[in-house]
């Protein structure tokens, strides 16, 4: 079973409520929103695999695609000193993903939780919320309610916003 089975698979058990769509390769941000679904009332998110130096900290931080990234800022939210970019093979060896694909459904591939999950505060809004279900190839649109009620919980982490 694919990654992309395994989440949408997960979904269903749990009853959540979404749409799927099914596209193109959408590498950046700027093709998430090219996407023909993209409307003013959802919000795509960009989301960030972080690690401090040792590599013994690691954060899934989710936040909006045209907020500027400040690691310094991040790291002292996080209460984490010299938070960086976890390198790729991370990503592969923690989540079973790939580049490109990171979403915090993702997390369900993590069950000894070594991910943090955190959030900007900013990604909560009106509408509805946009994730690939960890492929690049498909989109999945929650209402919000819908994604901080029940999706949220589902993972696992206990999300930290800053």
């Amino acid at each position: 079973m694919t990654t992309k089975e395994t989440i949408m698979n997960h979904l269903r058990a749990l009853s959540v409520p979404h749409e799927y769509h099914e596209h193109a390769p959408a590498n950046t941000m700027e093709d998430c929103l090219a996407l023909p679904y993209a409307a003013p009332d959802v919000t795509f998110c960009k989301n960030l695999l972080l690690c401090n130096t040792p590599k013994t900290a690691f954060y899934l931080y989710v936040t909006l695609p045209d907020k500027p990234f400040r690691t310094s800022d991040v790291s002292k939210r996080l209460g984490s000193s010299r938070l960086s970019f976890a390198p790729a093979e991370c990503l592969s060896q923690m989540l079973h993903l790939e580049p490109g694909s990171l979403s915090p459904l993702g997390l369900w591939f993590d069950p000894e939780k070594r991910i943090r999950l955190a959030f900007d505060r900013d990604v909560q809004r009106p509408g509805r919320i946009a994730f690939h279900p960890c492929d690049n190839t498909a989109t999945v649109l929650f209402d919000q309610r819908v994604f901080w009620e029940q999706v949220v919980p589902a993972l696992g982490h206990e999300p930290v916003f800053i």
